[in-house]
């Protein structure tokens, strides 16, 4: 019997490549992802900071199997990704201020909670060419569609726990994390349907805006930054004055 006459071999075939380009998929878009939760726990008590990346991750992916069935047609409305963009610009603000002021107040301040809010927004806002991708890869085969956001959760958990260490040895790596989510913005905002009718920039200009949100988004961090612990200093002089006036 010609089991390729049948169209066996040729579905296998079609399963198995379907199956390859998904793992490809979300091995090449896990990275930023993966920044945004190490940046998010790393405030987070270090006995606290694995639940944090497993739960937001896993409530990430769970709500990516919801809106892969719709997320196509969002995309073309005008001005969703352009509020996704202006989203993620300020989640990678507020993340780098709050890492920052941990670095070097040496305070875990953020809570288990408020990590996992940080990291389900931002994923669900970043993820959207993921969950088309796959979406598209799997070809309408549910299997591969769930197996693709489903591989996403280890890939990105594994990539964000080595991150979040090496975020503590390698505070730099703070910064690059920071300048990645602003040219994650830049890129959401210019291909935004509406944002495109009237700004096409050619590749080389493309690469320019992503640069310049980046350094934005470093610029506006560390002046936030300043006025944050400006503001501590002072609660701080005003606490040890009050102190010191008890004491006499």
């Amino acid at each position: 019997m010609n089991f390729a006459e049948l169209g066996i071999i040729s579905l296998d075939m079609a399963f198995l490549s379907s199956l390859f380009s998904i793992i490809i998929i979300d091995l090449v878009l896990a990275g930023d992802n993966a920044v945004v939760i190490a940046m998010a726990v790393r405030s987070l008590p270090k006995e606290q900071r694995i639940k944090g990346i497993f739960y937001g991750a896993a409530a990430a992916v769970l709500l990516r199997v919801v809106l892969t069935f719709f997320v196509a047609e969002l995309l073309t409305m005008n001005y969703v990704k352009l509020i996704g963009g202006l989203v993620i610009l300020w989640i990678a603000v507020k993340l780098f201020v709050e890492d920052e002021e941990a670095a070097v107040t040496h305070h875990e301040t953020a809570s288990l909670g408020h990590a996992i809010r940080f990291i389900v927004v931002a994923d669900i806002t970043m993820s959207v060419d993921n969950m088309l991708a796959v979406g598209g890869a799997s070809h309408g085969n549910l299997f591969l569609l769930l197996f693709g956001l489903g591989l996403s959760i280890p890939l990105i958990v594994f990539t964000s726990s080595l991150l979040s260490r090496l975020m503590e040895k390698y505070p730099v790596i703070i910064y690059a994390g920071a300048g990645i989510l602003g040219a994650v913005g830049a890129d959401m905002i210019l291909t935004d349907p509406i944002v495109a009718s009237h700004i096409a920039p050619g590749r080389t200009a493309m690469y320019a805006i992503k640069i310049l949100f980046a350094a934005g988004v470093l610029g506006i961090g560390h002046f936030w930054l300043k006025r944050d612990l400006k503001k501590l200093e002072k609660a701080d002089k005003s606490e040890k004055r009050l102190d010191a006036d008890k004491i006499g």
